[in-house]
């Protein structure tokens, strides 16, 4: 996509986000304002099936950007756990600006998949209305099996990023436990308490990760399916 195509993308993006703020949040409401932003950037020459490829690579590098949030924050706790003298106060701002870090790409990601779902479901809904439109029952059905096809490694896709997504709320969870108990009790007796939970949150990072990246694999493999880069 142009330099040109791209900024008028975002910006078509952030005048529709506006729209849908003020239109209020109902689903028919989001749809239809989703389907005005389709059909406007379909008059610059970009479809459903770019702003979905589009959509998955900014998945796939919020899915990156969370993995690296999550590990500093699981670092930065090791690093309270461990702590030897110094200001224990800063120690604990950096752990908490972690959390928030970690907190704020999470949500990303929610809305980065939100937005996947969103037009792909309009994408395939057009596709297979656009079956009918063929004279050629040959090339019909070659559309109709390639239609098939990237609705399997689309499913595999979001199934992957999906479970990864959920698996990001109760790792946020045990870490904004550990950050409130230490907001309130920030002494050394308390910390030493805390260096039995530092292998329980570094299995569950660990875990996390793993999942993450096995959700890029398949953003990967998708994008390269729809051959559209």
């Amino acid at each position: 996509m142009s330099m040109q195509l791209t900024t008028l993308r975002r910006l078509l993006t952030l005048s529709v986000s506006a729209l849908a703020v003020m239109l209020g949040g109902c689903e028919t409401v989001g749809r239809s304002v989703d389907n005005a932003y389709y059909a406007t950037m379909e008059t610059v020459g970009v479809h459903k099936r770019d702003i979905l490829v589009d959509r998955v690579e900014e998945a796939r590098d919020a899915q990156s950007e969370a993995k690296q949030a999550f590990q500093s924050a699981l670092d930065q706790f090791r690093s309270v756990v461990k702590f030897e003298g110094g200001e224990l106060e800063t120690e604990y701002n950096k752990l908490n600006n972690e959390y928030e870090l970690a907190k704020s790409s999470a949500e990303t990601v929610r809305t980065r998949i939100a937005s996947i779902e969103s037009v792909s479901e309009a994408l395939f809904r057009e596709w297979a209305a656009e079956l009918d439109e063929y004279k050629d029952p040959d090339l019909r059905a070659a559309s109709q099996r390639q239609l098939g096809r990237t609705r399997q490694v689309y499913k595999q896709m979001v199934i992957r990023m999906q479970i990864a997504e959920e698996k990001m709320q109760p790792v946020l969870d045990a870490l904004h436990d550990r950050v409130l108990f230490l907001k309130h009790n920030l002494n050394a007796s308390a910390i030493a308490s805390l260096e039995g939970e530092v292998v329980k949150l570094e299995d569950d990072v660990k875990r996390l990760i793993e999942d993450m990246e096995a959700s890029i694999d398949e953003a990967n493999k998708f994008i390269e399916q729809m051959g559209t880069k």
